[in-house]
C-alpha cells in the first residue's frame, strides 16, 4: 500500500508541488478605493456589473474573474480539468450560475468565508494525486447579496453595530498545474470549533477560535513556526478577530508578530471606508490572495506564504433559532521556487 502523504492529523504534504500558473481578482467600486486597489486585475464602478440583480451581478464577478484568470494562464476551458468553486449564496448558485456556460467540470464547495483556502487545498489534491493537469479554485461574494440573505436588504436600512464586517464584493480565481513558480507545499485542513458565540455580527470572534485551532495543527503537524513564513495572513477576522486570535495563541504559548496580517484588514481603510471591523466574505481572501498577495510571491517580496481563510458556518435560520456560530478555518502554504 502506497504511503500516505500526510503529516500528524490534519496535513497534507504535497510531494509533486502543484504550483500556481496564474491568477485573477476582480472586484467592485469599494474595495477599489481601498489600499489595494491598484493591484487588483479588475476594478468595477458599477456594483451591478451591468445586471439586473445582486446575485446575478456576483454570478458575473465569477466569469469575469475565471476568465481572466484562463487568459493570464495561457488556458482554455477545455484544457481545465476541474473548476473548485464557491459563494455565500444558497445552494452556491452565484459560482454554478456565473460558470455553467464554461462547460468544465464543476465542484461546488462551501466553506462559507473559508471556501479560497478550500478549494485551493481540494485543487492541489487533485493535481497532486495525479487526477487532473489543470484545476482552477475560485470564490467570490457580494455585498448587497450577503446582506440580502444573511441580514436586511439593504432598502431597509439598518444600523450596522460597530463589530460587524463589511462582505467584499470581489472574486478570485487560481489556476494550478505545474511549470510556476510558486508551489503549494502543504494543506492543513480545520476542524470545526464553536466557542458559544451567537452574535451574527461578530463574526471574527466567532472565527479567531477555528484560525488558532489550525495554525496550531498545521505548526503540530509540520515542525513549523511562525518565524518559518514571511507572511501568515488570516481569511478575515477583522480588526476584533485579529487581535482575539493573537491572545489565543499566546495563551497557547505561540507569539504572532508583525509577520501576522487579516485580509479583512488589508482590503479596506478602516478611518476612511467606513466598514467598522473590516472586510468579509468569500471574495474578501480570494481577492487579497490573487490581487495583492501571489503579485507579491511573483516579484519574491513574499518567499513563504501561509494563506489561512476562515468561515462562520451560520445561516439565517440558524441564528434565528438562537444557535451558536461554528467556524471553520483552512490553511495552504505557498513558497517560492
Amino acid at each position: 500500500m502506497e504511503k500516505l502523504k500526510r503529516l500528524g492529523g490534519q496535513t497534507v504534504e504535497f510531494t509533486s508541488f502543484p504550483t500556481v500558473i496564474g491568477y485573477a481578482a476582480v472586484v467592485g467600486p469599494k474595495e477599489a478605493e481601498g489600499p489595494l486597489g491598484k493591484w487588483f486585475t479588475e476594478t468595477e464602478e458599477d456594483p451591478m456589473l451591468g445586471q439586473e440583480s445582486w446575485e446575478k451581478a456576483e454570478s458575473a464577478l465569477f466569469a469575469k474573474a475565471v476568465n481572466s484568470c484562463l487568459k493570464k494562464s495561457k488556458l482554455t476551458p477545455e484544457s481545465v480539468n476541474f473548476i473548485v468553486a464557491g459563494d455565500l449564496l444558497n445552494q452556491c448558485t452565484a459560482s454554478s450560475f456565473g460558470l455553467r456556460d464554461l462547460g468544465v467540470p464543476y465542484l461546488g464547495i462551501y466553506g462559507a468565508c473559508s471556501t479560497m483556502a478550500e478549494g485551493l487545498s481540494v485543487s492541489a489534491m487533485l493535481v497532486d494525486g495525479g487526477y487532473a493537469g489543470h484545476v482552477i479554485a475560485t470564490a467570490g461574494s457580494h455585498f448587497c447579496s450577503a446582506e440580502k440573505q444573511y441580514r436586511f436588504p439593504l432598502e431597509y436600512g439598518g444600523q450596522r453595530p460597530p463589530g460587524a464586517q463589511w462582505t467584499v464584493t470581489g472574486c478570485g480565481a487560481v489556476s494550478l498545474g505545474y511549470g510556476g513558480n510558486i508551489k503549494i507545499t502543504h494543506a492543513t485542513t480545520g476542524r470545526i470549533a464553536d466557542m458559544g458565540v451567537k452574535d451574527a455580527n461578530n463574526m471574527g470572534a466567532a472565527m479567531a477560535p477555528a484560525f488558532v485551532s489550525t495554525l496550531l495543527a498545521h505548526f503540530q503537524d509540520t515542525g513549523k513556526t511562525p518565524k518559518d513564513y514571511d507572511l501568515i495572513v488570516s481569511g478575515d477576522l477583522g480588526s476584533i478577530g485579529h487581535a482575539l486570535a493573537v491572545e489565543l495563541l499566546k495563551k497557547e504559548g505561540v507569539t504572532l508578530g508583525d509577520n501576522y496580517k487579516d485580509c479583512g484588514m488589508l482590503i479596506f481603510d478602516s478611518q476612511t471606508q467606513d466598514t467598522h471591523a473590516g472586510g468579509s466574505g468569500c471574495g474578501c481572501s480570494a481577492s487579497v490572495l490573487c490581487g495583492y498577495l501571489l503579485p507579491q510571491m511573483e516579484t519574491k517580496k513574499i518567499n513563504r506564504l501561509l494563506f489561512v481563510a476562515t468561515g462562520a458556518l451560520l445561516s439565517p435560520t440558524t441564528t434565528l433559532q438562537g444557535e451558536s456560530i461554528p467556524s471553520i478555518a483552512h490553511a495552504v502554504s505557498f513558497e517560492t521556487l
